[in-house]
């Protein structure tokens, strides 16, 4: 206990501790770099939803073993990721085991129904991202790509240079 008062307690340490924590991410993230939260791959996003989980819970912790706990975990998650991260760079099979392809789901205004199929991707879902890009007719679209992010992203306009396809699966393979 911070305070002998119960009530005023639970306020003030949920106050500390959630800023310590925070204070504990920001520097972490500082060592191991912006990358840390970014939305690359899908491990990038699990570490994000984890980091997030252990800062509420670091916030809520009773004592200060169990507070101590939390950041040791979110130290662990950071080391992980580094790990990962540097194994990924080194060798090109893992980083296929550890991250998906890119998937082309539409190029030069066709649909591809079976990557659709493959990715999960409802057609209405495709045609709602072709809307958000201002896409007008489908003869605009140079390619739709479903990104290892499970982001969608619509490349249109006159022409598509292939450098921004390398790497991405396609229906022609």
């Amino acid at each position: 206990m911070f305070i002998d008062d119960p009530t005023l307690d639970v306020y003030f340490r949920g106050l500390i501790l959630t800023a310590l924590a925070m204070v504990w991410v920001v520097l972490l993230v500082r060592l191991n770099g912006l990358r840390s939260f970014s939305k690359m791959t899908n491990f990038d996003f699990v570490m994000t939803v984890a980091v997030g989980s252990l800062l509420a819970g670091a916030s809520q912790s009773t004592s200060w073993n169990a507070f101590a706990q939390t950041l040791a975990a979110m130290a662990g998650l950071f080391i992980v990721q580094y790990g990962a991260a540097r194994l990924r760079k080194a060798s090109d099979r893992l980083e296929s085991l550890i991250q998906n392809k890119p998937t082309v789901l539409m190029r030069d205004g066709v649909i591809f129904e079976e990557a659709l199929v493959e990715t999960r991707v409802a057609r209405d879902d495709l045609i709602a991202k072709l809307r958000e890009a201002n896409v007008l007719d489908f003869s605009e679209v140079r390619a739709v790509v479903l990104e290892t992010t499970g982001d969608i992203s619509v490349l249109h306009g006159d022409r598509c240079a292939e450098d921004l396809l390398q790497g991405v699966e396609s229906a022609d393979r």
